[in-house]
């Protein structure tokens, strides 16, 4: 019946292990699910950003060409002023110099300069403001307006003129827009690409231009930044931009660290999951043992004290009974059996303190103990102890020690039923003693060996599943030995190992 109720037991701790993994595995399902869905709305977000970039680097593009012939058109115009001027200036010329006059008259934006050979300034028009008012040519002019060659202009009366002129100021604010225009888009891509880590290169695909997103001081770093590249490479396509001052530029792009960092969340979630589940057995168990620490040595105690009194008293009685003329044949039995509840007494007295051992010869208290418990038992149980002829002395507690050996000596007897053999052997080996307990019975299975020294569990119809439980206690916790079942066969026998320090060093 108690190995039934333990074999429920054990059920529910399986059942409530199931459930605990049942749970663990939705949680893990649902944050999985959970972190591919960020993982994708992210995703779809740098595909959308990426396509705006796109979009904007056509545009961009598209505003550059504009650009261009803007630039082209300007460049015509200027052409057209300094061919009109020349017109003007040309004595020879018979046409009709009116159009040539309305041309050089309706120019509002083209900077220029007519100096003489002297580099005096004899026209000027649509100067910026610092150049305003000088009558000089001087080297800081002559560097502003070295760009184009100048027009020689020869009037025909053997003055030479030159006329300086410059891009137009259509032209100049246009392009100062467009540079702008062009500072704002890298910005924005690499300050605004939704968390993603963007690189803007040149031509060539190395040197860095801008970036965003990334560690600056990694960026310093050749090898790290090839290691970026080739994973947004292996990621995206570049997108391929034109720049009026730079040129073609790539801009390369991947998904944010977060994304990355999320698809390990599940381990480390159920890893901080197992972590605390583990703590919180561990806390579980520690205080479940010491409260049947406390119950057990408690109990112990108790029944000690109540053992007691009536030891003392049948103590008495047998006093008296030696006083009697014609004293009791089974009075010498019956001190022996009273000296043995005493020492049963003193066992329980000692569950729960401080374990103090003393120097005992192991060799005579197994022989002593084994010879008594041979005397009690029925004579077709056949003992056979090997012991060796020297004295062994290590320290135990000889009471608590005799205990153990009878628990397992009484169990080898239910064990093996009727009759059987129960074989005891003392082996020394280097500094460790091994007690081997041997017995012909029914043996134990493969499932249940583990189990045996579990609280509670019994294969008797009438037992608590203690006895095995307190001699491990006795054996690991008071001496620091050990204590298993080193072999057990179903039908052939069981032999359960003592392992304890010999003492020497």
């Amino acid at each position: 019946m108690k190995a039934n109720l333990y074999t429920h037991k054990n059920r529910w701790k399986w059942a409530l292990a199931i459930l605990a993994i049942l749970i663990i595995s939705a949680s893990l399902w649902y944050t999985s699910k959970l972190v591919k869905t960020i993982a994708k709305q992210e995703t779809r977000q740098v595909k959308m950003w990426a396509a705006a970039m796109e979009q904007q680097a056509v545009m961009m593009k598209s505003t550059e060409e504009f650009f261009n012939k803007v630039s082209e058109q300007e460049q015509l115009r200027v052409d057209l002023l300094a061919n009109a001027y020349r017109k003007v200036v040309d004595v020879s010329n018979n046409e009709n110099i009116g159009i040539y006059l309305s041309i050089i008259q309706n120019n509002i934006s083209i900077p220029l300069i007519i100096t003489d050979g002297h580099d005096n300034i004899i026209i000027s028009s649509n100067l910026p403001e610092n150049q305003k008012g000088k009558t000089e040519f001087d080297t800081e002019m002559k560097q502003a307006y070295s760009k184009f060659e100048p027009i020689k202009i020869d009037p025909g009366y053997g003055t030479v003129q030159y006329l300086y002129y410059n891009e137009s100021n259509i032209y100049t604010d246009l392009k100062s827009v467009l540079e702008e225009m062009n500072r704002h888009f890298v910005e924005e891509i690499t300050l605004n690409s939704v968390g993603a880590p963007v690189i803007i290169t040149d031509a060539s695909q190395n040197a860095v231009l801008s970036f965003g997103n990334l560690d600056s001081l990694q960026m310093q770093d050749s090898n790290f930044v090839a290691h970026q590249l080739d994973i947004m490479r292996a990621e995206n396509d570049p997108l391929e931009i034109d720049f009026i001052d730079t040129g073609k530029a790539f801009i390369f792009y991947r998904t944010s660290d977060l994304v990355h960092q999320t698809r390990y969340f599940p381990v480390i979630l159920i890893i901080v999951f197992a972590l605390f589940l583990l703590i919180a057995y561990m806390l579980f168990s520690s205080a479940r043992r010491s409260e049947q620490n406390q119950v057990w040595a408690g109990m112990a105690k108790e029944t000690a004290h109540q053992l007691g009194t009536p030891l003392s008293s049948l103590m008495g009685w047998i006093e008296l009974m030696k006083l009697q003329d014609e004293p009791f044949v089974g009075t010498q039995e019956m001190e022996k059996d009273i000296e043995r509840l005493q020492i049963v007494t003193d066992r329980f007295s000692k569950i729960g303190s401080v374990p103090v051992l003393e120097p005992t010869n192991i060799v005579y208290l197994i022989e002593d103990t084994m010879d008594y418990l041979q005397k009690r038992f029925s004579k077709k149980f056949e003992f056979e102890i090997n012991l060796p002829k020297d004295t062994l002395i290590i320290p135990l507690i000889p009471s608590l020690f005799r205990w153990v050996l009878e628990n397992l000596t009484k169990n080898a007897v239910d064990a093996m039923g009727d009759h059987g053999k129960i074989t005891v052997n003392l082996i020394e080996e280097g500094n460790e003693l091994f007690i081997d307990i041997s017995d012909t019975g029914k043996g134990i299975t493969k499932s249940n060996v583990k189990q045996v020294f579990t609280p509670g569990y019994t294969s008797k119809k009438r037992g608590w599943g203690l006895g095995l439980s307190l001699a491990k206690r006795i054996i690991e916790d008071y001496h620091k030995g050990k204590i298993f079942v080193k072999q057990s066969v179903v039908g052939q026998g069981t032999t359960f190992r003592i392992v304890l320090k010999n003492g020497k060093n």
